[in-house]
């Protein structure tokens, strides 16, 4: 395999976004922490459950792999606060934002699970110019089915302090409802939903289902008919959030499949062994992964509660017992 430059520690990408175009991503929490443990999580269980809000990092250190990255690479659509946790729980995070912005005129993004929209998160956020909160669900009891927060984490606490963010926010609320069929997508959950977001001054709502291999199995996607009628149901305001658009898939092709594949025809992986083993991050080899699913290439299995990829090269696929 291909040598390769010295792995980032906080900062991955750019990687093609569904949303954002070309996203150079700013990881800035430890692998998994978080204070939701979402079902349809695409780098599995939560490890750090936490609602503690801390710095996690030296900001100094990230802003020069920051600089070194907009200096060597294409130029992104966005820097992205988003990575393999949740960005608030970083107690830095709007002196961070502060510094990206005086580095470059690159928009910054954050993507946040919304859970503790407390005072001193909303003024951190508030510098951003794009911030994507979730809301997968406006009962407690879905809330606790699909997202498995900490405990004493209360639904109607985090809409309305998502009601009040909206409120002052100056720049672009892009709000996000990942639907998992059977769960938070009947008809009734969906009707609570739109009567909800109808008081919360969000610019989009953007709908999307399980694409990449969840943490839990019974975490299934929706059909395209099904996220049809729940657009319907949640107003003038919602799409449906699918596919790359063309400028992104050129980007992808920068990245080398071949030697993702080498190591698959090998024995199959987990997302955590190919990242360690070719020195790419996970959100961004996730991005990759989706892709050459799509393109036939690759297929995710489940084995022992742990997601598996392997190759589809017919000389090379084995049997799965065969190596774990």
């Amino acid at each position: 395999m291909r040598s390769r430059q010295k792995k980032n520690k906080y900062i991955f990408g750019p990687v093609p976004s569904r949303r954002l175009g070309l996203s150079l991503g700013v990881d800035i929490v430890p692998f998994k922490t978080c204070s939701f443990d979402c079902t349809y999580c695409q780098l599995g269980r939560t490890t750090e459950k936490t609602i503690t809000i801390t710095e996690h990092l030296k900001t100094a250190e990230m802003l020069k792999e920051l600089e070194l990255s907009l200096r060597n690479g294409p130029t992104p659509d966005y820097i992205t606060f988003s990575g393999s946790g949740e960005p608030t729980l970083n107690s830095r995070l709007g002196e961070m934002i502060s510094a990206v912005k005086k580095m470059t005129s690159v928009p910054v993004a954050v993507l946040t699970n919304a859970g503790q929209l407390i005072p001193s998160v909303r003024d951190n956020l508030y510098k951003a110019d794009l911030v994507i909160p979730s809301l997968d669900a406006v009962t407690q009891q879905t809330f606790e089915r699909v997202n498995r927060p900490c405990k004493g984490i209360r639904i109607e606490h985090i809409i309305a302090n998502l009601k009040i963010f909206c409120r002052y926010f100056q720049g672009q609320t892009w709000l996000e409802i990942m639907l998992v069929k059977g769960i938070n997508d009947t008809q009734a959950e969906l009707t609570k939903m739109a009567m909800v977001l109808w008081g919360i001054n969000v610019n989009k709502i953007q709908l999307s289902t399980v694409t990449r291999p969840p943490c839990e199995p019974g975490a299934l996607a929706l059909s395209r008919a099904d996220l049809e009628f729940s657009k319907t149901i949640l107003g003038k305001r919602a799409e449906i959030i699918d596919g790359l658009q063309g400028r992104i898939r050129k980007v992808s092709s920068l990245y080398r499949e071949d030697d993702i594949i080498a190591l698959l025809k090998r024995r199959p992986c987990t997302i955590n062994d190919i990242a360690n083993l070719m020195g790419v991050h996970r959100n961004e080899l996730a991005k990759y992964l989706e892709e050459m699913q799509r393109g036939g290439k690759v297929e995710s299995l489940s084995h022992a509660s742990q997601i598996y990829f392997r190759s589809l090269d017919d000389h090379h696929c084995q049997r799965l017992t065969e190596y774990v």
